[in-house]
């Protein structure tokens, strides 16, 4: 009886829980989105939400934004350090500057206002910020992600004002009836115009079809690294409090199809699939915004193609939320919320997560169709598996779909050959940074010329896809751009003066026209020449245009490079390796300074007699060679040459790698077109 009574507070809430059915209902576990008998009191939210995505051309300052509003927010603690641009964490973004990737964070905001004299705190308000890439060749993650946001930031350079990318992301977010906050970034520096900024945003606004409530967008001028945002440019200049404030009075709180949050909540699960990220513990990781329903750890639920298709039913193991610059596990997420699902195993970006009674998936944004492709295969050199060791097709195909399905804008298919695939996307960046990783992930690849996507139209006209070109260069160096770019086809939209002596140019030019382009500008501009591109339309092919006008040096053996060969071989023009480089017949080691291609011995040693000749111990000096990086070398080869890329080492080939190869395919060529 002791031990009884000493137990008997335990015994009584087992049997209290057992027996009473208000007991039992609280500790059964709830299906996500089924019926529950909790009160709506319990389901309500308790914290309001926003979700924001901030959108701008390639470095105007978002990553910079984040980071102040991270701190300020309190979402980073004070005195701790936090690294500069920390949204930027892979390590291609932190090396180039740039952001590739789009990524969530969270911030809980509380408006310290005031009535009379007196500080008084207001309920704090959940913002979750998402940032996106600046760059053109990344415009597809802009594009799934603004499906996620009910509003959005549009960050534009005081200085530079709107630019292509600017165009583009703001026609996204329009044509979802988003209302855009216009914040005029960097308006400290000297060369600042914000007036002429923001004239020019409205009328981008009038030209891309903005409703009424569209064009009455709010204005904020701000300085993102200092830290500091403004109503108008006389206001103090202190923190980004008016940031915030605009952000939770303008936009709207998520909206539902269920109606009020509470019957959102209890209709059945929902959520879009936007982004897809792999983890070494939890697996699959699926990022979008529920829509309806509770998203809860333990619940079964199914994943749903595009066109409703069953694809796998999983059990959630983690439903995490982002929290500063951390996701957290949760209990429980709520309509609205931007959250991260860990359980599945072949669901994938633009898929619907929904409950089991669920039966049409939600409809997924349509992106634009990628403009460039190139040839992805095994390496076949004589140095092949040297460096790398993933090298086999197989494992390359592998890793090419695996991309694919996590980035919507590129689309991998096998090529004639089954060694290689033909990989599409949105430019030479994009691609370029996809090698990059797998060279980095230690594969070994082959690479050819970037091709153009072509399509044909209802008439059967062949379309090619043609891009706005904007160009900010000295006045000095205007005419000549305007000439190269007219050779290559390019038409000239609009010149006007953009200030300190520089002019802007707009030019609609053919995608191949701009491939292989950018080292001739720098060079025609002295390396002050700015140049931005982005996709326009698909129109009529324009014809053949003008390729490299240089041949190239090809090596006609293998071995070592000797500094006496390059020394002799400097006249004929620049040389792309340097001595002790190891190469083999084919490969390309110089360019040629006449058109045609030249093969020559950078093997050949200086002759040792026992004759002592006049300048025989001379030393020899040898000029620096010409390095090309990865997206330089693809943007260099013609159409029968490859770009071979290992961990170590980026060459360039020939396809034919023996002379009596090239001759016999160079003819071939000549007898069919």
């Amino acid at each position: 009886m002791r031990s009884f009574s000493r137990h008997r507070p335990i015994f009584a809430t087992i049997y209290r829980a057992n027996n009473n059915p208000w007991h039992r209902n609280r500790l059964k576990p709830l299906p996500i989105g089924g019926k529950k008998r909790t009160s709506r009191l319990m389901m309500q939210r308790t914290i309001p939400l926003r979700n924001i995505a901030i959108i701008a051309h390639v470095d105007h300052g978002k990553t910079t934004l984040v980071d102040e509003m991270l701190r300020q927010s309190g979402a980073v603690r004070k005195g701790s350090e936090m690294a500069e641009r920390a949204m930027d964490s892979n390590d291609i973004e932190r090396e180039r500057g740039i952001t590739i990737l789009a990524k969530c964070t969270s911030v809980l905001w509380e408006d310290p206002g005031r009535e009379g004299g007196q500080s008084k705190s207001h309920t704090p308000v959940r913002i979750n910020i998402v940032d996106t890439p600046g760059h053109a060749d990344f415009g597809g993650e802009v594009e799934r992600i603004l499906s996620m946001v009910d509003g959005c930031l549009l960050l534009i350079d005081a200085a530079e004002g709107p630019m292509p990318q600017t165009k583009f992301v703001l026609s996204k977010a329009l044509a979802l009836g988003l209302r855009p906050i216009v914040v005029l970034n960097k308006v400290d520096r000297p060369s600042a115009e914000p007036d002429k900024a923001l004239d020019a945003a409205f009328d981008l606004f009038a030209a891309l079809g903005a409703n009424d409530d569209q064009l009455d967008f709010p204005v904020l001028y701000a300085a993102g690294r200092d830290g500091w945002a403004a109503l108008t440019l006389d206001d103090q200049r202190e923190n980004l409090q008016p940031l915030f404030e605009t952000v939770v009075a303008h936009v709207p709180a998520p909206k539902f199809s269920a109606g009020a949050d509470n019957d959102a909540a209890e209709a059945p699960f929902r959520m879009l699939a936007t982004t897809l990220e792999a983890d070494p513990y939890l697996g699959r990781l699926l990022t979008g915004r529920i829509v309806s329903g509770r998203a809860k750890a333990g619940a079964s639920i199914k994943a749903l193609s595009r066109d409703g298709k069953h694809i796998e039913q999983a059990r959630v193991s983690k439903v995490l939320a982002f929290r500063g610059l951390k996701r957290q596990p949760v209990d429980e997420a709520l309509p609205g919320d931007i959250v991260t699902l860990a359980g599945f195993s072949e669901a994938s970006v633009s898929d619907t997560l929904c409950d089991l009674a669920v039966t049409e998936a939600l409809p997924a944004q349509p992106i634009d169709p990628p403009t460039l492709s190139v040839t992805i295969s095994a390496n076949d050199s004589p140095l092949a598996g040297r460096e790398g060791s993933k090298v086999q097709s197989r494992v390359i195909r592998e890793r090419l779909l695996r991309q694919a399905e996590g980035d919507v804008a590129i689309s991998v298919t096998e090529a004639a050959s089954r060694d290689a695939f033909e990989v599409a996307g949105r430019g030479e960046l994009q691609l370029g940074v996809l090698i990059e990783n797998m060279r980095r992930e230690d594969f070994e690849v082959a690479v050819s010329r970037p091709r153009v996507v072509t399509r044909m139209d209802d008439d059967g006209v062949l379309l090619e896809p043609i891009e706005e070109v904007v160009v900010d260069v000295d006045d000095e160096y205007s005419g000549v751009v305007i000439e190269k770019l007219s050779q290559r086809k390019a038409e000239l939209a609009e010149m006007k003066p953009a200030g300190a002596g520089k002019t802007r140019l707009t030019m609609h030019a053919p995608a191949r026209a701009m491939i292989g382009y950018h080292g001739e500008f720098l060079t025609d501009t002295r390396g002050t020449g700015v140049i931005n591109r982005s996709y326009l339309k698909h129109a009529p092919y324009k014809g053949a245009i003008e390729g490299r006008r240089n041949g190239v040096l090809i090596s006609n053996g293998d071995g070592a490079a000797v500094p006496f060969a390059i020394w002799n071989l400097e006249e004929r023009g620049v040389m792309f390796i340097a001595p002790g480089d190891k190469v083999y017949e084919g490969m390309i080691v110089g360019e040629n300074a006449k058109p045609n291609d030249l093969d020559v011995n950078p093997l050949k040693a200086k002759q040792l007699t026992n004759i002592r000749a006049a300048g025989k111990d001379e030393a020899v000096r040898l000029t620096t060679p010409r390095r090309l990086t990865l997206e330089q070398a693809i943007s260099y080869i013609d159409d029968d040459e490859l770009v071979e890329v290992t961990p170590k080492s980026i060459r360039m080939r020939k396809i034919a790698l023996k002379p009596h190869l090239r001759k016999r395919r160079a003819k071939a060529e000549r007898e069919a077109g």
